[in-house]
């Protein structure tokens, strides 16, 4: 085959075809050309490659082959638009979905941390078998405070969601199993109840609350929503609802779980720049705990309200189940 004249008598398609591929937008004329002129280059190439050992047309040609088929079968280009939706209605429908578990869990901790934190307050001698003398009144008077500000602000802030996230995570994962969720859950509210009774005694209750409620607001309820979604999915094996599988009811739960645990990154990240940023701020007690109580607000607007008339619309993402008939446990 001389290859000369057998490039030179197809290079006009060629020269087309690459023309074509590179449009936006094609007449009707135009989308059956660009269909047939791919149709002939891949034939060529395929002509070419058994008759021709040269490397640089090979090359030239299948490039060209491939262009031509991303804009015959409409090559995928990246949008925006999947990330809007899951934002303004997958995720908050979601969250509407599962608020009798994370509401349920978030009502339960907050009143056992009060009555906690009250308790360990009227009882030092329980405290004393945590943290005696010394140790406690460092802690108390400066070390409680002095952490917010150990480290720079945007190392502090990764360093505080990523423990955040893998607790989330662990809330969320061992849900499954129910006691393990209940455990981790159990762990971080005794902490709480704690260093919050401690600081109390010690008359530090003003420092104590002004440090915790600028980013613990959403923080805390980030690991709620975790906990409630990973219980509901355990949930699944005790009553997996009329006309289903205790399996099919675990992928369902699954499934949406996953749609939270992409939300909870972000909320997570937020929590950590309040925590960074804000609760170790020179600005006005009342001014720091008040931005962190909007940013919750928002929250729980977005996820209840936005949530609401997204799960309304039937709007429930391509993950989630349709409807939540199993009924959350009562103790």
């Amino acid at each position: 085959m001389d290859l000369d004249a057998y490039v030179a008598e197809r290079r006009g398609e060629w020269n087309r075809l690459e023309v074509l591929a590179r449009r936006r937008r094609l007449t009707p004329d135009e989308a059956d050309e660009l269909v047939l002129l791919y149709q002939r280059a891949a034939t060529h190439l395929s002509v070419v490659r058994s008759h021709s050992p040269d490397p640089v047309l090979l090359a030239l040609l299948s490039q060209l082959v491939i262009a031509g088929r991303s804009a015959v079968t409409g090559g995928r280009r990246f949008s925006w638009r999947p990330v809007t939706r899951f934002f303004t209605s997958s995720l908050p429908a979601q969250l509407y979905v599962t608020r009798h578990w994370w509401l349920s869990v978030m009502a339960v901790n907050v009143v056992l941390a009060w009555a906690l934190m009250w308790y360990f307050s009227t009882h030092p001698d329980i405290i004393s078998s945590f943290a005696v003398g010394q140790s406690m009144r460092q802690y108390v008077e400066e070390d409680f405070v002095g952490y917010y500000s150990e480290y720079q602000a945007q190392n502090f802030a990764a360093s505080v969601w990523s423990n955040n996230a893998l607790l989330a995570a662990q809330c969320l994962a061992s849900g499954v199993l129910i006691l393990p969720a209940l455990y981790i859950l159990g762990s971080n509210l005794f902490a709480l109840g704690l260093i919050g009774g401690m600081m109390i005694y010690a008359g530090h209750g003003e420092t104590f609350f002004t440090m915790i409620l600028p980013h613990g607001l959403l923080e805390l309820t980030s690991i709620f929503v975790a906990a409630g979604v990973g219980l509901r999915i355990g949930w699944a094996w005790i009553a997996p609802g009329p006309h289903r599988t205790r399996g099919q009811a675990l992928a369902e739960r699954a499934r949406a779980a996953m749609l939270v645990a992409l939300g909870l990154v972000v909320m997570l990240g937020v929590s950590g720049v309040l925590e960074a940023y804000v609760t170790p701020s020179s600005l006005p007690p009342a001014v720091r705990v008040g931005i962190g109580a909007l940013v919750w607000l928002a929250f729980m607007v977005y996820a209840l309200g936005v949530g609401g008339a997204a799960h309304r619309r039937g709007e429930t993402g391509a993950l989630a189940p349709e409807h939540d008939a199993t009924p959350v446990p009562t103790a």
